[in-house]
């Protein structure tokens, strides 16, 4: 006896029988769909917060304060950064607010630099290295002498990230090339820098 086309063994067939075409096809870019919706979730926020912590590593100041060339007057640098927008599938646009210490003749000028860092790639994409570069202001709070309270900052990053280490944070470490040159006076100073601190995604 054959089965009926509305009895259950019948629809049971149908169902476990694969869909191919159009309707393989729609399902296909179905599922695609809910992935992509996913993932954000899954990976974290969509804000990404960074606090660090470094100094820098065989530095160098040249006609800043009353010496020709100094050797590694950096010290401690403190610093915050937020990302504060993205190129989907490409690179985010990040502000990072820093205090930077020097020794310098004895002093201890206190800067405080503000720059824009663009990185790649894209927090999302979860790949745990980026490369990024930045450029923006100092405003030094101490300064020696009459040495410009001004500088133009610059920065070349290379840097690799855990954001989910333990759940909504993780850790990330940073090195590459910093430094400033005074706006209005002819000292500057550059180096490479070494930082790590914590990654927190909401």
């Amino acid at each position: 006896m054959e089965d009926s086309p509305k009895s259950p063994s019948s629809r049971r067939a149908q169902a476990e029988s694969p869909k191919l075409g159009r309707d393989a096809a729609t399902d296909y870019f179905k599922q695609r769909e809910n992935k992509t919706e996913r993932k954000p979730n899954q990976s974290g926020g969509d804000r990404v917060l960074m606090l660090h912590g470094g100094t820098f590593l065989n530095d160098k100041a040249y006609r800043w304060g009353s010496k020709h060339k100094t050797e590694e007057p950096g010290e401690i640098m403190l610093g915050v950064t937020y990302r504060v927008g993205e190129w989907k599938n490409s690179m985010d646009l990040n502000f990072r607010a820093e205090l930077v210490s020097y020794s310098i003749d004895s002093e201890r000028p206190l800067k405080l630099s503000v720059m824009p860092i663009i990185s790649f790639p894209d927090a999302r994409s979860e790949f745990p290295l980026y490369f990024g570069a930045g450029a923006g202001a100092g405003i030094f709070f101490k300064q020696v002498g009459e040495e410009s309270d001004l500088s133009f900052d610059y920065a070349i990053i290379i840097g690799s990230r855990f954001p989910t280490l333990f759940d909504v944070w993780g850790l990330f470490f940073e090195t590459g090339l910093k430094g400033h040159v005074h706006l209005l006076s002819s000292g500057q100073q550059d180096g490479v820098f070494l930082a790590a601190g914590g990654i927190f995604e909401f």
